[in-house]
C-alpha cells in the first residue's frame, strides 16, 4: 500500500468522481482506477460503487477513508516535521465553553512557547458534539464530562469542578452567603441550559435527589448569553466556577452547592495513542500540565485536581 494511492483514494470519495479526480491531481483515469483497483486487490474489499452521478464509497470504503485521511495528516505532519527539524504540524482540540473560559487562552500560550511551529485549531461546542466530533475524527483531543467506554479513546482524569449558583446581586431571590444547598432553591428563578446539555441532566438527577423542583424561567445553551442574562438580573444559573472566568468578580455572586455528588468530572480524551500524531502526543502532555498549573495557583474557581 502506497501513500499515493490513499491521496487518489480520498480525492475520489472527496469529488465523488473518477474523472474530476484524475483531473485535479494530474494523471488519467484509467491510472486512477487502476490504483484503486490495486489498493481494493491489496484489502480484499471493495472499497467505491458506481451510482448514477459518479462513484461513491461503500461501507467498507467509509470506514477506510477516515483512517486514510488520518494517515495523510500524520504523513504531512512527518514530512514537515523532518524538513524543519522541530516538531511541526497540526492539533485540533475541543473544550466545553465554560472549560474554554479559563484554559482556552493558557492553553494557547502554553503550545506557542512550548512548540511554535505546531498549529492548534480550538473547537468550543457542547461535550455531546465535541464527542460526536472526536469519534469522526475531526478531533484528536477534548475535555468532555462523560464518555462512551466501547469507544477506542485514551480517557484520563483531569479534575473535579463544584457547581455554584451564579447570580446578579440585584436579583432579591439569590442565595445568602458562600454556601447553599439545593433545597434551599425552591423559590429562585434559575437560568439553565436546555435538556439536551449534560449539565441539565445532572442538575435534573441532583435535585430529584434532593426532593426540589426547580423554578426555571429560561432556558439558554449559549454561555454567552446565558451569563448576560444571569448578570441584567432574569434569573441566577448553576455552572462550574469556570463559567465566571471572563466576568469581573463585582457583577456577579458565587455561592457553591454543598450537597454530595453535586459536580462534574472533567476528563481529557483522545483517541488512542498509535492514531494521534507526534504533535497532538505533545499537546496532550501539555494540556494536562496546563489544567494542572492553572488548578494549583488557585486560577480555576472550584476546581481540585484527580490522580489518573
Amino acid at each position: 500500500m502506497e501513500l499515493r494511492q490513499l491521496r487518489y483514494f480520498v480525492k475520489i470519495c472527496e469529488l465523488r468522481s473518477m474523472g474530476r479526480a484524475a483531473a485535479e491531481l494530474g494523471v488519467v483515469t484509467s491510472a486512477l482506477s487502476q490504483q484503486v483497483s490495486r489498493l481494493e486487490g491489496e484489502l480484499c474489499t471493495r472499497l467505491l460503487q458506481r451510482i448514477s452521478t459518479g462513484v461513491t464509497p461503500t461501507a467498507a470504503g467509509v470506514a477506510f477513508l477516515h483512517q486514510a485521511q488520518l494517515t495523510l495528516r500524520h504523513a504531512d505532519a512527518a514530512v514537515l516535521a523532518a524538513q524543519q527539524a522541530r516538531l511541526s504540524g497540526h492539533v485540533s482540540v475541543g473544550l466545553a465553553p465554560t472549560t474554554a473560559s479559563v484554559l482556552g487562552v493558557p492553553l494557547l500560550q502554553a503550545m506557542h512557547q512550548s512548540y511554535p511551529d505546531v498549529r492548534l485549531h480550538l473547537v468550543e461546542s457542547l461535550s455531546g458534539h465535541l464527542a460526536a466530533m472526536l469519534q469522526a475524527r475531526h478531533l484528536d483531543l477534548a475535555v468532555l464530562f462523560q464518555t462512551n467506554a466501547s469507544r477506542r479513546w485514551s480517557v484520563a482524569p483531569l479534575l473535579e469542578e463544584k457547581l455554584f449558583v451564579i447570580a446578579s446581586p440585584a436579583l432579591a431571590q439569590r442565595p445568602v452567603g458562600t454556601k447553599v444547598r439545593l433545597c434551599q432553591l425552591a423559590d429562585t428563578p434559575l437560568i439553565l441550559p436546555s435538556t439536551d446539555h449534560g449539565l441539565r441532566a445532572t442538575l435534573t438527577a441532583a435535585f430529584a435527589r434532593a426532593g426540589v423542583e426547580p423554578h426555571v424561567v429560561a432556558e439558554i445553551d449559549g454561555l454567552a448569553l446565558l451569563m448576560d442574562a444571569v448578570r441584567a438580573g432574569f434569573g441566577a444559573t448553576i455552572q462550574p466556577g469556570a463559567a465566571t472566568a471572563r466576568h469581573s468578580g463585582d457583577d456577579l455572586q458565587r455561592s457553591q452547592i454543598t450537597d454530595a455528588h453535586v459536580g462534574r468530572r472533567n476528563l481529557l480524551v483522545s483517541l488512542c495513542d498509535d492514531e494521534l500524531s507526534p504533535a497532538a502526543l505533545a499537546a496532550r502532555v501539555v494540556m494536562t500540565d496546563t489544567v494542572r498549573r492553572l488548578v494549583r495557583e488557585g486560577l480555576w474557581a472550584g476546581a481540585s485536581l484527580l490522580e489518573s
